[in-house]
């Protein structure tokens, strides 16, 4: 086997460099976000017509209007949801954090137990002939990577929650000079939330396998199996993020919409609202914070099945560095690449005209995408040997370099296919979304029906795609071809996150131009970023459980290879039931995450309603509402709410598998995989073109539209209620599912050792 072009030592520099580059452009662009002041300055420079307008005096252009007071509430604004999210982030972290300290000592404890925590080196796994470190140092590695996971999750959401409520206000303001200089300030500061989080993603992993390997030496198979504990932390927290902040938002979201739109015929973000910050605030926790843990879980399990399986193959049997960094490389490569698109979107080309913004993000996944597949290439071909033996359920298979090429980019190609039929089903600009504002003609009942039709309809084609990209990295490298497939699906996270993250912050920046009493012009330029964000968001949860698709079937092949399991027989009743138990689960997980919404938005609409009876002159806009009581509401709910399904993904495995053994649990892990992508899926998109159906109809920019309108018509009202059904579909059990299926595999895989051992205890009596 001819070693590869790149040497050691380039691998060890090019993987730390290619991160710190990520760190250093998301820094830059904050500090070109921050340069949009939030303070009026009645003495300001003079106009300038500096492209992306940087330079230019903070007026309402147009209408020659320098209103000091709109900039004075645009700040207590932001200020007020940007205090409500960091509030709830501590709140819920405490929470988090001792479910992560439980959880740490159970993987000691369970890991260490293997061989009776024993200091002694044991057989090795895969190879008897060699000695490899005990179990113990394996449980107490595994503990720390976990932590270490962990707390990259919880850093990653947090700063991105903090760069979004930083940047909303000025997006707004930025508003005011025209639709491209808003498009630029919200996506540059979406840039900085994907750049800091794909940079130290790989940096904290990179620094750890190092670490880890003063220790473990050669013994690359405990050490690649210590590292799995950073994906499962990545994930449980990600769990957490996810369900904590999607109940919070839609509980929000429901109360807001269902009192204010539907009974008091007041817009959206109408400052009136009492739940209209807790509705702001939510759109940071749970699109913003929990999204970006959600991909970094994706991320970090992805790099961790790719490992595991290589370090049992010949990369990690002849201890070949570069080969066995193989995943870092492609991220690497994924964050150079996506720091030259993000150029094209904030510097390169200027949007002038709203219909230019939903092609200038379909752009910046096209361009990722032509470019990323130049990088892996490059980095397939200099960075593996010619050929090399992956493993595969116990034996070497011969695979080429070009083959491990084609499985990157066969996971590539088919995230961009998964992204545009999202796009085409959830953007109200093509038929199926237009249909189903059509049906609201008839009201409330036709809509729910052609929604949900639409969302099962949806799935088609991204599971035909997904199995394609088994199919193809199966055949040419076993479930090491399947691992960097889903890599592949996330090397350009970066851009993905930026595009995903953009679509929140201009949502926030329509609100803020609503509540300030900005002029009309200004809420029509942040709706149409807000619904070219709508369907992004949707493109992002695609990805999302894409990734997640092939992350967790890599994650079960490792599993099924590290728990001594021959061959996954279906029709053998144990993992018969186990099969059609997992494929329950993601429905149990459903209805506890749409139940919770659904009383915590009781409560808020309760409130709501309560607020406007009795508080005299609110409805007039004399009074203001008590907005901190529905912030309360949301925290309360959501806090509470979150621990019953986190309880249910984390405690399946560990059951399963100490109860009934590693072939149930295998069949539970392949159940929740084929039923959770499903409905995942659907869940995400029926709700999305709800959303957008309910835009189309208040944005009234086509003949077709404004004869379903005006906002407050029969159409309209049956679009609000149809958008607040899909809330919670599209918003907390849709994209929570996607990390259930991830979570399972990887936790099942950490805690294989133990189950291999001891599980099965029914069996055994």
């Amino acid at each position: 086997m001819a070693p590869a072009l790149l040497s050691t030592f380039a691998t060890e520099i090019i993987i730390p460099v290619c991160s710190v580059i990520g760190i250093v452009f998301s820094l830059l662009q904050w500090l070109l976000v921050s340069r949009v002041k939030l303070t009026p300055d009645r003495n300001g420079p003079p106009a300038s017509n500096n492209k992306n307008g940087y330079d230019d005096y903070l007026i309402e252009e147009e209408e020659g209007v320098n209103d000091h007071n709109v900039v004075v509430k645009c700040a207590e604004i932001q200020n007020a949801i940007s205090e409500g999210a960091t509030s709830f982030l501590f709140t819920e972290y405490q929470y988090v954090g001792i479910f992560m300290v439980v959880f740490a000592i159970l993987i000691f404890l369970f890991l260490g137990s293997v061989e009776g925590f024993s200091t002694k080196s044991q057989k090795c796994t895969y190879d008897a002939t060699m000695m490899c470190k005990p179990a113990l140092a394996t449980a107490a590695f595994s503990t720390i990577a976990f932590l270490l996971g962990a707390i990259t999750s919880i850093i990653s959401g947090f700063l991105g929650m903090k760069i979004a409520t930083y940047a909303n206000a000025r997006t707004t303001l930025e508003a005011r000079k025209g639709v491209g200089k808003a498009f630029v300030t919200a996506f540059r500061s979406g840039a900085v939330m994907g750049f800091l989080l794909a940079a130290n993603g790989l940096l904290v992993l990179y620094i750890a396998i190092n670490l880890f390997k003063l220790y473990y030496g050669d013994d690359w198979e405990g050490l690649f199996e210590a590292i799995t504990g950073y994906g499962l932390g990545g994930s449980s927290m990600a769990l957490f993020g996810r369900v904590g902040g999607g109940i919070y938002t839609k509980a929000a979201d429901v109360g807001a919409d269902l009192v204010g739109k539907v009974e008091r015929n007041i817009p959206e973000d109408d400052p009136r609202n009492p739940a209209v910050i807790a509705d702001n605030v939510g759109d940071n926790v749970g699109d913003i914070a929990g999204m970006g843990s959600d991909l970094f879980g994706s991320y970090a399990e992805s790099s961790c099945a790719a490992l595991v399986v290589a370090s049992i193959s010949s990369f990690g049997i002849e201890h070949n560095f570069t080969a066995m960094c193989y995943p870092l490389l492609v991220s690497s490569v994924g964050i150079i690449v996506c720091l030259i698109t993000t150029l094209f979107a904030t510097d390169f080309f200027e949007i002038k005209v709203v219909d230019e913004i939903q092609s200038a993000l379909k752009k910046q996944l096209i361009i990722s995408t032509v470019l990323m597949t130049v990088g892996i290439a490059i980095v397939s071909f200099i960075g593996l040997p010619t050929s090399f033996t992956i493993f595969n359920f116990g034996v070497q298979k011969v695979v080429y370099n070009w083959q491990l090429f084609l499985c990157v980019s066969v996971g590539l190609w088919a995230g961009l296919i998964i992204g545009f039929v999202t796009e085409y089903y959830t953007s109200n600009a093509y038929n199926p979304v237009q249909d189903v504002a059509d049906s609201c003609r008839t009201g409330a009942a036709t809509n729910v029906i052609f929604g949900l039709a639409l969302g099962y309809k949806s799935v088609i084609i991204p599971i035909f795609a997904i199995a394609i990209s088994i199919f193809v990295s199966f055949s040419f490298a076993a479930m090491y071809g399947i691992a960097v497939a889903a890599l592949g699906m996330l090397s350009t996270i970066a851009t993905g996150l930026a595009i995903d993250a953009y679509g929140p912050i201009s949502d926030n920046a329509g609100g803020i131009a609503e509540m300030a009493g900005m002029s009309h012009r200004i809420r029509e330029r942040t709706d149409a970023l807000d619904a070219a964000g709508n369907t992004t968001a949707a493109i992002g949860k695609g990805f999302a459980i894409g990734s997640a698709a092939l992350v967790s079937l890599a994650l079960f092949g490792a599993f099924v290879s590290r728990a001594g399991i021959q061959t996954v027989d279906v029709l053998t009743p144990k993992v018969f039931i186990g099969l059609i138990v997992g494929a329950m689960l993601p429905y149990w997980f459903s209805a506890m995450t749409m139940k919770s919404v659904g009383s915590a938005a009781l409560k808020m609409v309760e409130e709501v309603r309560r607020q406007f009876n009795t508080i005299p002159g609110l409805m007039e806009g004399l009074a203001k509402p008590d907005y901190t009581t529905c912030v309360k509401i949301s925290t309360d709910a959501s806090i509470k709410e979150m621990i019953p399904p986190g309880a249910l993904v984390m405690l399946t495995p560990l059951i399963v598998g100490t109860f009934f053994g590693v072939e149930t649990l295998s069949g539970v892990l392949a159940g929740a995989l084929v039923s959770g992508v499903q409905v995942a899926i659907s869940a995400s998109n029926t709700g999305g073109a709800w959303d957008n159906a309910k835009k189309y109809i208040e944005a009234g920019a086509s003949e077709h539209a404004r004869t379903l309108g005006p906002k407050g018509s029969e159409p309209h009202k049956a679009a609000v209620i149809g958008d607040t059904i899909g809330d919670p579909l599209k918003d907390t059990s849709g994209p929570s599912l996607n990390i259930l299926i991830k979570l399972m595999a990887v936790e099942s895989l950490v805690f294989a050792p133990f189950f291999a051992v001891h599980g099965g205890l029914l069996f055994k009596l």
